[in-house]
C-alpha cells in the first residue's frame, strides 16, 4: 500500500511531486501570499493610517490616495503571481525561475519586440477596419474619465498596468501551467510531444478563458474569444520556450485597445484613452461592450496574430516546431516527469 500510494504522490526519476500536487502546491503559495498582501494593503489604507498621516479631502490627495491604491493592488497581484510561481518552481518542480520563460539573451529581447509591435499592429488594424467600416466615430482626444484628473499619469500608469497584466498572466497560465501540464501529459505515450502540448495548450485557453468569464459584459461568445486569443499567446511560447513573444503581444494588444484606442478590454474601461469613441456596428463583428475578443474581428486578429508569430520564429530560426524547453525543462536533477 505504501509504495502504491508513493507512486500516487512522488515521482522518484525526478525527485519531486508529482504533477496534481506541484499544481495544488502552486494553488496554496498563490493563496497564501494573497492573504498576506490583502492584509499589509488593507493596513496600509486603513482610517487609522489616514488620520496619522492627516490626508484631508482635497483634489490633490485624492488623487494621490487613488493613484497610491492603485500601485499597491497592481503590486500586490504581480508580487504574488511571481512569489507563488517562484516558491512552486523553487521548493516543488525543482526549477530554476528562468525555466519558465525568462532566459534573457539576445533572441529574448528580439522576440519581445516583436510581439509588442505584432499587439500594436493588430489592435491598429481592428480599429482602423471599424473606423473605415463607420463602426466608431473618435468623439475626443486624451480623455481622462475622472474629472479633474491629468491626463499623462494616468496614460502611464495604464501602460505600467498592461505590462504587469501581460507578465504575470503569461508566467502563469504560458510559463508555469502550460509547462506543466505538456510534461505531465508527456505520461500518456499515445499522445507523444505533440499531442501532449497541443493538450496542455488547450486546456491552458480554457482556463484562460474561465478566468475572464466573469468580467463585466462577458458572454459565450467573449468566452470563447478569450480562448482563441489564449492560442495565439500560446503560439509563441510553444514554438520558442520563452515568453518573450506572449508577453510583448500581450501587452501592446490590452493598451493600444484600451488606452490607445478606447476600447473596452475583456469588458472593463480603461478609463483614460488617446482617443475615446462612440461604437455602433453588428456585436458579433465588434464584440461590443466586451471588446474586439467577442467579435469576428478579435478572432480574425488572433488568426493573422498566430500565423505572423510562426513566420517569425521560421524568419528567425530557419524552422518551426514544439520547443524541448516546453516539454522538457531543465530540472535540478536529472529525470523527467
Amino acid at each position: 500500500m505504501y509504495p502504491r500510494l508513493r507512486t500516487l504522490l512522488w515521482n522518484d526519476d525526478a525527485h519531486r511531486l508529482r504533477l496534481p500536487w506541484r499544481l495544488l502546491a502552486l494553488v496554496v503559495a498563490i493563496t497564501l501570499l494573497g492573504l498576506l498582501a490583502s492584509l499589509a494593503v488593507g493596513a496600509l489604507f486603513s482610517d487609522r493610517v489616514r488620520s496619522v498621516l492627516a490626508l484631508t479631502s482635497t483634489q490633490s490627495t485624492a488623487q494621490a490616495l487613488v493613484a497610491a491604491r492603485n500601485v499597491a493592488f497592481l503590486g500586490t497581484q504581480l508580487l504574488v503571481t511571481i512569489g507563488g510561481v517562484y516558491l512552486a518552481g523553487r521548493f516543488v518542480d525543482r526549477r530554476w525561475f528562468r525555466d519558465f520563460g525568462f532566459r534573457f539573451d539576445q533572441s529574448w529581447w528580439a522576440d519581445l519586440g516583436f510581439g509588442l509591435a505584432l499587439g500594436a499592429g493588430l489592435m491598429t488594424g481592428i480599429f482602423v477596419v471599424e473606423l473605415l467600416a463607420g463602426w466608431v466615430t473618435v468623439t475626443e482626444l486624451f480623455y481622462v474619465a475622472r474629472t479633474g484628473f491629468s491626463f499623462w499619469p494616468w496614460f502611464l500608469w495604464g501602460l505600467a498596468t498592461f505590462v504587469a497584466v501581460g507578465v504575470y498572466e503569461e508566467l502563469l497560465f504560458r510559463g508555469y501551467l502550460l509547462t506543466n501540464l505538456s510534461e505531465g501529459f508527456t505520461w500518456f505515450e499515445r499522445l507523444g510531444t505533440r499531442g501532449a502540448v497541443a493538450t496542455a495548450v488547450f486546456a491552458t485557453s480554457i482556463l484562460f478563458g474561465a478566468a475572464h468569464a466573469g468580467n463585466p459584459n462577458a458572454t459565450l461568445a467573449s468566452t470563447a474569444g478569450i480562448v482563441l486569443a489564449a492560442l495565439m499567446l500560446a503560439a509563441g511560447y510553444v514554438l520558442t520556450g520563452e515568453l518573450a513573444i506572449p508577453i510583448g503581444l500581450h501587452t501592446t494588444w490590452n493598451f493600444f485597445q484600451g488606452v490607445v484606442f478606447g476600447f473596452p478590454v475583456s469588458g472593463t474601461a480603461n478609463g483614460v484613452s488617446v482617443v475615446a469613441i462612440s461604437q455602433s456596428g453588428p456585436r458579433v463583428v465588434t464584440g461590443g461592450a466586451f471588446g474586439p475578443e467577442a467579435g469576428l474581428l478579435g478572432l480574425a486578429a488572433a488568426a493573422v496574430g498566430a500565423a505572423s508569430t510562426v513566420w517569425w520564429v521560421r524568419w528567425r530560426t530557419g524552422t518551426v516546431g514544439v520547443s524541448q524547453a516546453v516539454v522538457v525543462p531543465h530540472l535540478r536533477r536529472s529525470g523527467g516527469e
